[in-house]
């Protein structure tokens, strides 16, 4: 077996390794499950291969997290989990709908709704449960709730059975108690978004590289006009970037979106407990798309692939789990002096993308990379809403109708990046700067001056904070080791794009185990270990873990190694457009050099201009 990079994810061989280890040692049997297999990422010292498993007994629902080094071909510990759950397994969503439809409890309200004729058909979803402390729900617990349809192809998400939800014991295999509220009629519209004819009066857009593209890659490297970088991928987190450098200085150590979490505000019996943690509790790599030239990517484009476990640790292809191509993007500068001589640079940007698709939402990630020594995150969120039903015409204060009696909570897609920065070294110091105008006297005679704040972070409490589009603010990492021609030290900026935080009361269930979720920036000192912002199992558990416990320490984050945490995405009050299936809500930020190059690193792209470019008498 090869030996890959440290920091390449798991290969395919490494996963039937692994669990050969595992199997050598004594620790499967017939009811072991895999509910997660994550690469143990080395400390930056540290070169041994390791992998985490978190192994769960589904015949008793006991879990144990065993760490295996492959380098040396052996388990390191074992350890029964503590609170919470694994991420649920794909078997169990099975399971869930069987338990469910074999329910003489269901099946009667299904009968008493006059929908006892359609239950071959219908699809009983299986949610994540979050946490109330109801005695009955110790253990591995998930609920479902229905949704109709006309057939196995039909999108079941237009027709839900209102007010039917399903509390299931996994481990026990037996319905909880089912509750069984209302009596709205199912929404009759379908949801097909697919078979409308095609409009015919788009021209084709062609992207060509005739001479290829600028960028090259060595195994899991991508050099490309200055950026160098490594890409990763596993199967909590999806993508992740790995030792950035820009004009061969560091920029981040590691760079990924380890959590999210989806926030329903309806008080309905079927929705009041939703707060999907998408990593967390579903994996967003496990659920990773194979990508489409042509439809995800276009260009000439450079696909990863990626390997993942299943429910039985055995080793799952994910082809093209990553995309990497370039694009363009515009102009990146422009003049045109006295004598009316116009100088243009167009810009391009790197971009490396991956796709999640979690029941009936999908998440783009797009990582661009650009000529002029920035770095932007753009999420992408899409798919079906997901709703309920009420009668037509009704005025509700949590959802709006969006079809016909197709009622779609608001709810909120709050996601978290991790940015382990590493500016110009490991060494960094947080500054928050604010514009703020400067009250009219002797400072500002003329009432027209303004300036900016500079606020230094200096702990981890400290580091716990709101954008402010009023004031402009951004967050600014500066390097402790290097200054610039100027004498100021070499720094990136992070520029939010602000919306709201956890709407959610500080007294709910979402509050405590989605904490992370209430400001938009954290800065932690690096801990290895400290890597999910709501703790590692935040399925089923009461919360307080992740970033409100690591940061009670609060730290020093002066010339440290610093990690941000950066929090963003859409709140979502849906609308008739966003049905039946919802065009991509866009969300994200951008980590921008300020101070960091002593002048333009773009002025040397070439112009561009020819005979039968930027010509005077184009038309």
């Amino acid at each position: 077996m090869t030996r890959p990079h440290p920091l390449d994810p798991l290969t395919a061989d490494e996963l039937i390794a692994g669990r050969a280890i595992l199997a050598d040692e004594g620790h499967l049997t017939e009811t072991t499950r895999f509910p997660s297999v994550l690469q143990v990422e080395p400390d930056k010292s540290v070169t041994d291969r390791q992998v985490r498993y978190t192994l769960l007994d589904t015949a008793t629902g006991q879990a144990r997290d065993i760490l295996v080094s492959l380098t040396k071909h052996a388990v390191l510990s074992s350890e029964d989990c503590g609170d919470g759950q694994p991420a649920f397994l794909f078997e169990e969503y099975d399971l869930a709908a069987s338990i469910t439809k074999a329910s003489p409890e269901w099946q009667t309200a299904m009968d008493r709704r006059g929908l006892g004729d359609r239950i071959e058909h219908a699809f009983c979803a299986p949610l994540a449960p979050g946490f109330f402390g109801r005695a009955d729900e110790a253990g591995r617990v998930i609920r479902t709730v229905t949704f109709l349809r006309d057939d196995e192809s039909d999108s079941p998400w237009a027709h839900p059975v209102e007010g039917l939800i399903v509390h299931i014991n996994l481990t026990e295999r037996r319905v909880l108690r089912v509750e069984d509220e209302g009596d709205v009629p199912v929404p009759p519209e379908h949801g097909r978004y697919t078979g409308v004819p095609p409009r015919t009066t788009l021209k084709p857009i062609e992207i060509t590289q005739p001479e290829g593209p600028s960028f090259a890659v060595d195994g899991n490297e991508v050099t490309w006009e200055g950026w160098k970088l490594r890409v990763g991928f596993n199967a909590r987190e999806g993508l992740t970037l790995h030792q950035i450098s820009f004009q061969d200085r560091s920029v981040l150590h590691r760079a990924s979106v380890p959590e999210m979490v989806v926030p329903y505000g309806d008080t309905a019996p079927g929705r009041f407990w939703i707060s999907y943690f998408d990593a967390g509790e579903y994996l967003l790599g496990k659920n990773g798309n194979d990508l489409r030239l042509g439809c995800d990517c276009l260009g000439v484009i450079h696909y990863f692939p990626a390997f993942v476990a299943d429910d039985h640790g055995h080793p799952v292809e994910i082809p093209r789990a990553i995309c990497l191509h370039e694009e363009d993007y515009g102009i990146l500068w422009k003049h045109t002096d006295l004598d009316g001589r116009a100088e243009v640079r167009r810009s391009r940007r790197l971009v490396i993308s991956s796709i999640s698709t979690i029941g009936n939402y999908d998440y783009g990630f797009f990582w661009y990379l650009y000529l002029d020594g920035t770095v932007e995150l753009e999420a992408k969120a899409t798919g079906i809403v997901f709703a309920g039903a009420a009668h037509t015409g009704t005025k509700h204060p949590h959802a709006n109708e969006i079809a016909p009696g197709l009622f779609a909570p608001v709810h909120q897609h709050l996601f978290c990046a991790r940015l382990d920065v590493a500016i110009d070294g490991e060494r960094n110091s947080l500054v928050e700067i604010d514009v703020e105008g400067v009250p009219i006297g002797e400072r500002n005679p003329y009432g027209n001056a303004f300036t900016w704040k500079e606020t230094p972070l200096r702990s981890e409490r400290e580091a716990q904070r709101l954008a402010d589009p009023a004031k402009a603010r951004v967050w600014e990492i500066r390097s402790s080791e290097r200054t610039n021609r100027l004498g100021s030290p070499t720094a990136y900026q992070l520029i939010p794009r602000p919306s709201a935080t956890l709407m959610a009361q500080p007294e709910s269930s979402v509050y405590q185990r989605a904490t992370f979720a209430t400001r938009h920036l954290w800065a932690t000192q690096y801990h290895p270990e400290e890597r999910f912002p709501a703790g590692d199992r935040p399925n089923a558990h009461p919360g307080g873990e992740g970033l409100p416990a690591w940061t009670a320490a609060d730290r020093n984050l002066v010339d440290t190694d610093l990690v941000l945490w950066h929090v963003f995405g859409p709140t979502h009050i849906p609308r008739s457009e966003d049905w039946p299936v919802m065009p991509v809500d866009y969300s994200g930020f951008s980590l921008r050099p300020n101070g960091f190059l002593d002048r333009n690193p773009a002025l040397d792209l070439p112009s561009g201009a020819t005979e039968d470019h930027c010509s005077a008498h184009d038309h």
